[in-house]
């Protein structure tokens, strides 16, 4: 198994001392602890009860709030502030599997290792709140503090633990002994709340320069869409058609539509199924695919290969249901899915215009309106646009590709950067409340 403290020494502050004495814990993943930690299955130290109260309500019942899977998967934090669901649970199940501050609540079961054993801390009394289906309820004892017990179970080695305990293959599940049997190394009560107290105030920094980096992706995101929009409905910024030999203060006119004002006179305004015709994709399954290399395009992209090609690269594929509205570009020959609807028929205009076009268009607004989100080329083809002649389509596309590559570029080092703070951040908390650093003076500042 993984040793908590890997990786953790190449970013590890110089603040954060080791202990001065350590002696072997007996537990593989977790190796070596501070000489006055005591090791201890979570059965001496804690509660464990597996909620059965189900997302139902019955007459006769007790109303109730409920704590159900994602409100713990997605909070480290449950408090009253969250939309609970309602429902009702007999007395007994009232009284069991009721909230009260410091317990902690884990996911259970999942179709992947790494969603089961995710922890939330329960932060204030919630009487009318239960622990719903599919989770575990924790409760510590006086010598157990649950904000440090919930920073356990998010440690590297801890979670690797439930991983071999957990039952199933293509569905993971705990089981009540497996999480009572599971080992925690434990230091004095006031230690564990020092190092609570300290990865509460540092978790939060990262925290919040992580939300402000997400921030500025969706603010270069949002300048992406604009960027593409603006270019390809009346056309480029007057630098950019200066680079590209054209005018960059075209005469304009009228289109017509309201929402998008004039445009460029020697542009067309038509329905885009006069500019091109799109097709739906054929169908094929997992079982029907033989070993190749010719991609398979579904409505979010390539999701499989086959050893026959259906379509000439370059190819502009549209998600027509699962993820209706997206709009992929194929390079190499390809398969297109019965998920998506793709360009059938270019009629000569520029492939890669045609896809920032559709891009620009907000496709998943044309949704059928069925259960499921779904997109008819019928709905498409009618939709009416303004249109440029081919060598402008040229200079637009060549524009959009060197812009949003840049934007892109910028993303994905931010995206980088926020990978880095999450890795730090789970390698903080594992060293910490495993003893591989001793932050209680780090705690006191």
């Amino acid at each position: 198994m993984t040793d908590v403290a890997d990786g953790f020494e190449a970013t590890r502050p110089h603040r954060f001392r080791r202990y001065p004495e350590y002696r072997e814990s007996g537990v593989d993943w977790l190796r070596e602890v501070p000489m006055h930690w005591q090791m201890k299955r979570l059965k001496a130290i804690a509660a464990v009860q597996l909620s059965n109260v189900d997302k139902h309500s019955e007459e006769g019942q007790v109303p109730v709030k409920l704590c159900n899977y994602v409100d713990v998967y997605y909070n480290d934090v449950i408090t009253a502030e969250l939309d609970f669901m309602n429902a009702t649970a007999t007395p007994d199940q009232a009284r069991r599997f009721r909230l009260r501050v410091g317990d902690v609540v884990i996911t259970k079961d999942s179709e992947s290792w790494t969603d089961i054993a995710v922890p939330a801390v329960v932060a204030e009394d919630l009487p009318d709140v239960l622990c719903g289906y599919h989770l575990a309820h924790i409760r510590p004892t006086a010598s157990l503090d649950g904000r440090f017990l919930a920073r356990q179970f998010a440690a590297i080695g801890a979670r690797e633990q439930f991983h071999v305990a957990a039952n199933g293959i293509t569905r993971f599940g705990l089981g009540g002994n497996a999480i009572r049997d599971s080992f925690f190394a434990t230091p004095p009560i006031d230690e564990q709340r020092a190092i609570a107290d300290f990865l509460d105030r540092e978790t939060a920094k990262i925290d919040a320069l992580v939300a402000k980096k997400e921030r500025l992706i969706e603010l270069l995101q949002e300048k992406r869409t604009a960027l593409i929009t603006r270019a390809v409905t009346r056309g480029l910024p007057p630098y950019a058609a200066r680079l590209a030999g054209l005018a960059p203060h075209p005469k304009l006119k009228p289109s017509g539509i309201d929402w998008l004002g004039d445009v460029p006179q020697d542009w067309r305004i038509v329905r885009i199924g006069r500019e091109i015709t799109l097709q739906r994709g054929v169908d094929i399954t997992k079982e029907e695919q033989q070993a190749g290399e010719v991609p398979v395009v579904s409505s979010g992209g390539i999701s499989s290969c086959h050893d026959v090609a259906l379509i000439a690269a370059p190819g502009v594929v549209v998600g027509r249901k699962g993820t209706a509205g997206a709009v992929h570009y194929i390079t190499v020959d390809f398969w297109p899915h019965d998920t998506t609807l793709y360009v059938k028929d270019f009629c000569g205009n520029h492939p890669r215009y045609v896809y920032f076009k559709l891009m620009s268009m907000d496709l998943a607004s044309l949704d059928t309106g069925s259960a499921n989100p779904t997109i008819n080329r019928n709905l498409v083809h009618p939709v009416v646009v303004s249109w440029p002649p081919v060598p402008e389509q040229s200079a637009i596309a060549a524009f959009l590709d060197r812009d949003t590559a840049s934007i892109d570029a910028l993303i994905a080092k931010i995206r980088q950067a926020i990978a880095y703070l999450k890795e730090f951040r789970t390698a903080l908390i594992s060293a910490a409340v495993t003893g591989k650093i001793d932050v209680r003076e780090a705690a006191e500042q």
